[in-house]
């Protein structure tokens, strides 16, 4: 089991030991109730104490049996709480570190409760697209009050156990330990104290049985309506935690038990609490790679060297220098390095204005940046990342320096975002070493980290780079070689749909609301204005000569060769004023296009927004197949996760894949069928790649 029993003199201590953060899953549950019934058996045993092993109180339900059997299976939390309830001894939650979701729902069922110092407490589901499950709607406005209660359930976010300690009339805690290493012995001295309190059979004080009211609950309970409406308007949970919350003010405890379950059952089955759940899942699947086992020895990253001080440069310098490693930055010319380093102060000073860093913090993430003009001072680096510009012959130079002066064992990694890495690795003797870690920009901001591995990367490399990307608190997704790796290679098939649909009759603004209000970040057209138009220009260019069967829109074309590569120059598929990011559409740009169609002799018709989401959706869809089928990705959850994070798809729909399979992929197929016949798209792209056909005839899912 893991709960473990032991006794302490008359009191009973039962430890949650279910590493990371003793979930609790049916094992510990099992423990738990257990526990219980020995301790009620044992007459020599006057209270109890619940505390956690290692790192956590509990960090709630365990994500391993998550959609299993087991999840639900008797004792469920519910169970186990009522168990707690219904003992006849003084139970007492002895809570440290984490004490979260079903966590904080258990110790709420406890008699009584001491926290740690430091303890982080909260009510998460509502990330998961949920309301709290088993209880916590009910129970935290009786012991916090209503206010308090519905902002931590709203938000999901951690609120530490002193500051909850000091909101005035809480009865969260009876008692706030002196400091976390004295915890278990004060939570025993308290058991004790309460074993004497309730020796003559007084009653043994139950959350359930505190009042609960607000002074103005139909007004407050609307203003709160009203402000979650307005900010989580793609997400159905924050709303209906209003709605459990307020129960709880208006009925009796066990009807409000009731409402949160139904409620919590329903929301289960939303497609945006599946997406939720999905993501939640996939991030964490993300960082295992099939033939590379977790225990791989890994090579050590003490230090960092960085080739270019430019944008892009600077900003995966951040990264690194944030997490506290020394970064050295080479460039060719003073100028450049003074102009980098200009961007990073400038980027760190902003952060340092708005309170975000703290001064002490700031000098000394300085303090571990040095520069040089000199690839023989990077010799002693065990990471360098090349971040120059996106030509093979500049990568070649590069790395064959590189390959002169690190030292054995240090790993050469390439920011390309579309190059060949197994060539790049071929311009050195150790292609083993070699890696892609492509960046997206900001670097700085962004999350995700594609990790391009090689034919010859060895596994200790890709071992290793997953384990930094933590450090540096990214997304990490493992691609294989290919045009454009997962990411661009996609955005391509949807850039072309994007030109496609401006010559059948669309305007750049048209399609760009239209995906806007699917919930992507930014539609086509200004993501290409803010990425710079000419970066698209020259892949086109390579895809002339390389592919000339490729069928793209000339508009593109028309658009770089007026100079218009977007927010760069002021000017691209929209106008742009200095120092702002307002994209005003251009009447010369939707002439532009109109005089294209007229010369290749379209009559433009009506596109309807759900034509053009199909479109551009599907676009990512089918490739992605095709990716999944080459194993260039690892599974389709990958995907997703690098739709969320680097191309702002919409988190509520979980990424391509998992939106497709929503929709349902026979449904994706009929509509792709629809767009072959379109004389002016690509018929021969959206014939379905072989995996997609394979799953509807199946009738399988991508996530399946």
């Amino acid at each position: 089991m893991t709960a473990e029993y032991q006794v302490h003199g008359d009191v009973a201590v039962i430890t949650l030991n279910n590493p990371p953060v003793n979930g609790l899953g049916l094992s510990t549950r099992r423990g738990i109730t257990a526990g219980l019934e020995k301790a009620e058996a044992d007459a020599a045993v006057k209270s109890i104490v619940i505390t956690g092993a290692g790192k956590a109180f509990s960090g709630g339900a365990d994500i391993r049996e998550f959609g299993k059997p087991e999840a639900l299976a008797e004792p469920n939390l519910l169970s186990v709480i009522l168990a707690v309830e219904a003992t006849t001894k003084p139970v007492i939650a002895a809570m440290h570190s984490v004490a979260m979701g079903g966590g904080l729902e258990l110790a709420l069922g406890c008699h009584y409760r001491i926290a740690a110092p430091g303890c982080s407490v909260a009510l998460p589901e509502v990330k998961l697209g949920l309301i709290p499950g088993a209880g916590g709607t009910q129970r935290l406005p009786r012991v916090l009050g209503v206010e308090a209660a519905l902002n931590m359930i709203v938000s999901g976010e951690p609120v530490k156990s002193e500051l909850l300690a000091s909101v005035p009339g809480q009865k969260l805690f009876d008692k706030l330990a002196k400091a976390p290493e004295s915890l278990a012995e004060e939570a025993l001295a308290f058991a004790k104290e309460m074993a004497v309190k309730h020796a003559d059979g007084s009653a043994l004080p139950l959350v359930r049985n505190l009042p609960c009211k607000h002074p103005k609950g139909d007004a407050y309970f609307q203003f709160a309506r009203n402000m979650v409406k307005g900010m989580a308007k793609n997400f159905p949970a924050p709303a209906k935690c209003v709605d459990a919350v307020e129960a709880a003010t208006k009925q009796k405890f066990d009807q409000g038990m009731v409402t949160e379950r139904e409620i919590f059952i329903n929301l289960m089955w939303t497609p945006e609490c599946r997406s939720l759940r999905h993501l939640f899942m996939a991030e964490r699947a993300a960082s295992k790679i099939p033939d590379v086992p977790s225990d791989t020895k890994q090579r050590d990253i003490k230090s960092v060297a960085v080739i270019g001080a430019g944008t892009m440069g600077g900003g995966i310098a951040m990264n690194f220098l944030n997490a506290g490693i020394p970064v050295k930055i080479l460039e060719m010319k003073q100028e450049a390095i003074d102009k980098g380093l200009g961007i990073i102060k400038k980027n760190y000073e902003a952060q340092v204005k708005k309170g975000k860093l703290k001064q002490d913090k700031y000098d000394q993430r300085m303090s571990l940046l040095t520069t040089t003009l000199s690839y023989d001072d990077l010799k002693e680096a065990d990471l360098v990342i090349e971040a120059v510009f996106e030509e093979i012959g500049v990568k070649e130079a590069v790395f064959k320096e590189l390959d002169r002066v690190m030292k054995p064992g240090a790993i050469l990694a390439s920011n390309t975002s579309t190059l060949d890495v197994d060539k790049i690795a071929s311009f050195t003797k150790r292609p083993q070493d070699v890696v892609g870690l492509h960046f997206f920009s900001p670097a700085n901001v962004m999350k995700l980290l594609e990790v391009v591995r090689g034919k010859e990367t060895a596994k200790d490399v890709m071992a290793t780079v997953m384990t930094v990307s933590k450090k540096i608190r990214k997304t990490a997704v493992v691609s294989g070689v290919c045009d454009g790796f997962i990411g661009n290679r996609m955005i391509e098939q949807y850039g072309r749909q994007g030109g496609f649909l401006l010559d059948e009759g669309c305007t750049p603004a048209q399609v760009d609301k239209a995906m806007e209000k699917f919930g992507m970040a930014m539609g086509p057209f200004r993501m290409g204005d803010l990425a710079g138009n000419d970066i698209g220009w020259a892949i086109r260019k390579r895809r002339y000569e390389e592919k000339p069967d490729m069928k793209y829109s000339k508009t593109a074309d028309l658009l770089c060769e007026k100079g218009r590569f977007g927010q760069k120059t002021g000017a691209g598929w929209y106008d742009y004023v200095p120092g702002k990011r307002d994209a005003i559409p251009n009447a010369e740009v939707v002439a532009m296009i109109e005089e294209h169609r007229k010369a290749m002799g379209i009559t433009p018709r009506k596109i309807s927004d759900e034509e053009i989401v199909q479109r551009l959706v599907f676009s990512l869809v089918n490739e992605a197949a095709h990716i999944l089928e080459e194993g260039i990705a690892n599974k389709a959850s990958d995907i997703d996760v690098v739709y969320i994070f680097g191309y702002g798809f919409p988190i509520h729909r979980g990424g391509p894949l998992q939106y497709a399979d929503e929709v349902g992929l026979f449904n994706v197929v009929q509509a792709m069928k629809r767009f072959a016949k379109n004389p002016l798209d690509d018929g021969k792209f959206w014939e379905p790649a072989p995996l997609l056909a394979r799953l509807v005839a199946e009738g399988k899912t991508f996530n399946g």
